[in-house]
Parts: C-alpha cells; sequence; structure tokens
C-alpha cells in the first residue's frame, strides 16, 4: 500500500490517506493478495521454455494423454514457524489457546506420485533423501505398476523433472534398457506440470 500512494503522490501531486487509497483501489476493483510464486528464471531457461512450448503447440490431446506426468514434493507434518493463524482479542496474545508451539525442524514427508488423462498412480513415501538408486527403486516398484495401470499395454512417455537424481545417467541407462521415452522438459518449469495442481 505504501508503495500504491507513493506512486499517486508522485504522478498527481496529491497525497491520500492509507484508508482513502485503499477504498479507491478497491472501488476500481482491485483487492490484496499474497503474490503467487513463481520459478526465477534466467534468459537461458527462458528461451528454452519458449522453444520447447512451440515445439509443443501443435501436439493434440491425443499426444497429451500419452503422458505420464511424475513429481515428487514435500509435504510439512508438523507446522514450523509458520503456520496457521489465530483469531484473538485485544490481551490474549500469549493466552495458551493462543499461542503455537515451534520447533527447528518440522517433520515432513517427501512422496513421489504419477498422473495421466488417464488417472493417478499409487503414491510412494520416500524415507530417504533421493538420489539416482532411490529414484530407480521408484521407477521399478511405482512407476512401471502405474505404467501398467494407467495404460497396460499402450505406449506412453514419461515426464519427469530435471533434478539431479532424474538426470543421472543410470537413469537414463535404465530408461533405454526399459524401452520408455522420456520428454524433452526445460529446466526450472514446475509451472507446466499439471500433477503441480493436484
Amino acid at each position: 500500500m505504501a508503495h500504491v500512494l507513493c506512486v499517486c503522490v508522485q504522478s498527481t501531486g496529491v497525497s491520500a490517506s492509507r484508508t482513502t487509497t485503499h477504498r479507491r483501489m478497491q472501488d476500481m476493483g482491485f483487492s490484496c493478495h499474497i503474490p503467487c510464486v513463481k520459478p526465477l528464471l534466467n534468459n537461458r531457461q527462458r528461451q528454452k521454455r519458449l522453444a520447447w512450448a512451440k515445439d509443443k503447440k501443435d501436439w493434440t490431446g491425443a499426444e497429451w494423454s500419452k503422458v505420464m506426468f511424475s513429481d515428487e514434493s514435500k509435504f510439512c507434518i508438523s507446522f514450523g514457524n509458520q503456520g496457521p493463524s489465530v483469531w484473538r482479542k485485544r490481551g490474549e496474545a500469549h493466552n495458551p489457546r493462543c499461542l503455537r508451539s515451534s520447533v527447528k525442524f518440522p517433520q515432513s514427508v517427501m512422496v513421489w506420485g504419477a498422473m495421466s488423462s488417464a488417472g493417478v498412480g499409487p503414491l510412494c513415501f520416500l524415507r530417504s533423501k533421493v538420489n539416482a538408486a532411490v529414484y530407480q527403486e521408484v521407477l521399478k516398484h511405482f512407476m512401471l505398476p502405474a505404467a501398467d495401470q494407467l495404460y497396460g499395454d499402450a505406449d506412453f512417455i514419461f515426464q519427469q523433472d530435471l533434478a539431479p537424481a532424474h538426470s543421472a545417467k543410470a537413469i537414463s541407462t535404465w530408461f533405454k534398457d526399459h524401452g520408455i521415452p522420456v520428454l524433452n522438459w526445460p529446466a526450472n518449469s514446475p509451472d507446466l506440470i499439471p500433477i503441480e495442481n493436484l
């Protein structure tokens, strides 16, 4: 809001209170929100994303339906220093029912999953850091059964991001040995993966 007030004064020479500015912004259809988080991209990454989009712009729904999208995600199962809001009255800041305990290292779980236009595959709960060896086990015990469940004997294309475990030479060899094509993917592009919206 301070930025808006500053711009108003600079452009019009008229100063207005915070309340008036807020009201006028609402009258014009604006409302205050937490900004969406998007990956910070450098020029090279932007160019690669654009090239990827141009390459895929003519893909049909049938072609996209052959893609099995995958990703890992970390879920916090205890709140760290951020958490749910609490409604309280003045003077209740230290009331025990208005407090939230903090922990230095919140508990979390890493989960791998896959989806396609045909449905979702089983979830894999990962107990250790994902390196190439762990990821190969995920592919063997979770991705292959998911592919069988979602596609049967039909051909499919596997999508994965460019995490170090995914781009390891052993993983590329594993996909070649199993005859599974992997969709080329632009770096730093989680916003392009539909599974991010599940």
